[in-house]
C-alpha cells in the first residue's frame, strides 16, 4: 500500500537490518538518527512515513507539521510515544513491533525472578569476597509458586508459555481479553489474583489508568506477600511504593527492568531516597531497559515492522 510513494523517514538509530528490508520491499527512505526535533519538524511536511525507536515524541505539534503522513513505525512494543487519538483524528496507521521482541522480554522476566528466588546475585557476589554461605543462600523453587499475569498480549503469552516448563500455576488477567485460558495459564480476575499470586508479572502499557497503578493502596490489597516483575513501564510502579511494600514485609522482592525515572543520574530527591535503597537491598534484582534488547530481537523487531507496513 505505501510502497513507491515519496519517502520514509527514519527519525531514531536503527539496527543497520532495517534498510536491506526496507530495500528489498522498495520503499524509498531516508535515515537521519541525529536529528534534532527543530528539524524533524521543519523536515516532515513531504513525508508519508515516519519510523522511530525511542527518542521520537509524536504527539500534536509534530503531527501538524507532517500533512502528508500516512503512517508512523514504531521499532518496539509500547506506544505510549505517540498520541494515538491524534493520529486516529488524521486517518494515520500505526504500526508497532509488539510480537518482535515478546520472546526476549518473555525470557528475560523469568531470568531475572529466577536469580531473585535462587538468590543467585547474593551468593555470587559473597563466593567472590570468599564467604561460602550455603543456609543464608537458600532459595526458593518457581514450582511451588502462583504466578498473576497482569496483561495478556504478546509479552504476556510469552512469559505464560515459559513458565508453564517450570510447572507454577499461572493466573492471567486483561481487562480487554476473554476467554482466553488454556492448558497454560487460567484466566482470572484482578482480585483472583491479589488473592492467590505468590508473583505478580506486569505486561501492560503505560496509560493514564496505569500510571503508578502499582501503588501503596494497591499493594495493600494483596493477600500476602508477593514478588514483584516490571519489564513493561516503569512510571507503572510507584518506585516509593515498591521501598514501603519491601520494608513492611508486601514484597518479597522485586524483578525491576524498568524505573519510574530513568535518567538516574537526574533523580528527585524522593526517587533518590528509593533507589538508593532499591540498589543497596538484596532482595531487589536491577537491570537497565534490556528486557527485550536481545541481539534477536533486534533483527525481529524490524522484521515485523516491515512486515506490517507491506502488508497494510
Amino acid at each position: 500500500m505505501f510502497q513507491n510513494q515519496p519517502a520514509i523517514l527514519i527519525a531514531d538509530e536503527m539496527h543497520p537490518s532495517l534498510f536491506a528490508m526496507l530495500d528489498k520491499a522498495g520503499f524509498i527512505y531516508d535515515y537521519k538518527p541525529t536529528i534534532t526535533r527543530a528539524e524533524l519538524l521543519a523536515s516532515l511536511p513531504p513525508y508519508t512515513g515516519l519510523i522511530i525507536r525511542s527518542k521520537t515524541n509524536v504527539d500534536e505539534e509534530l503531527l501538524n507539521r507532517a500533512p502528508m503522513l500516512r503512517f508512523i513505525g514504531r521499532a518496539g512494543a509500547g506506544l505510549d510515544l505517540i498520541d494515538l487519538d491524534a493520529a486516529k483524528r488524521r486517518d494515520i496507521a500505526v504500526f508497532h513491533a509488539g510480537e518482535g521482541n515478546r520472546d526476549a522480554v518473555a525470557e528475560h522476566a523469568v531470568g531475572m525472578l529466577l536469580a531473585l528466588l535462587a538468590t543467585i546475585l547474593k551468593a555470587d557476589r559473597e563466593v567472590r569476597q570468599g564467604i561460602w554461605d550455603r543456609e543464608g543462600n537458600r532459595g526458593y523453587e518457581l514450582g511451588s509458586l502462583t504466578v498473576g499475569l497482569v496483561g495478556f498480549g504478546n509479552n504476556g503469552r510469552a512469559t505464560a508459555q515459559r513458565l508453564s516448563g517450570f510447572g507454577c500455576r499461572v493466573l492471567a488477567y486483561d481487562k480487554f481479553l476473554t476467554n482466553y485460558g488454556s492448558a497454560l495459564v487460567q484466566e482470572a480476575t484482578m482480585a483472583e489474583i491479589m488473592a492467590e499470586a505468590d508473583v505478580l508479572s506486569l505486561h501492560i502499557p503505560l496509560t493514564d489508568d496505569t500510571r503508578t497503578m502499582v501503588n501503596d493502596a494497591f499493594i495493600d490489597r494483596f493477600a500476602k506477600p508477593f514478588y514483584l516483575i516490571n519489564i513493561a513501564r516503569g512510571e507503572i510502579v510507584s518506585l516509593e511504593a515498591v521501598v514501603r511494600g519491601l520494608q513492611q514485609g508486601k514484597i518479597r522482592g522485586a524483578c525491576l527492568d524498568v524505573l519510574e525515572n530513568e535518567k538516574i543520574t537526574k533523580l528527585t530527591p524522593g526517587q533518590q531516597m528509593a533507589f538508593d535503597y532499591l540498589r543497596q537491598s538484596d532482595r531487589v534484582v536491577l537491570t537497565p531497559h534490556v528486557a527485550g534488547w536481545t541481539h534477536e530481537s533486534y533483527v525481529r523487531i524490524n522484521e515485523v515492522l516491515v512486515r506490517q507496513i507491506q502488508t497494510a
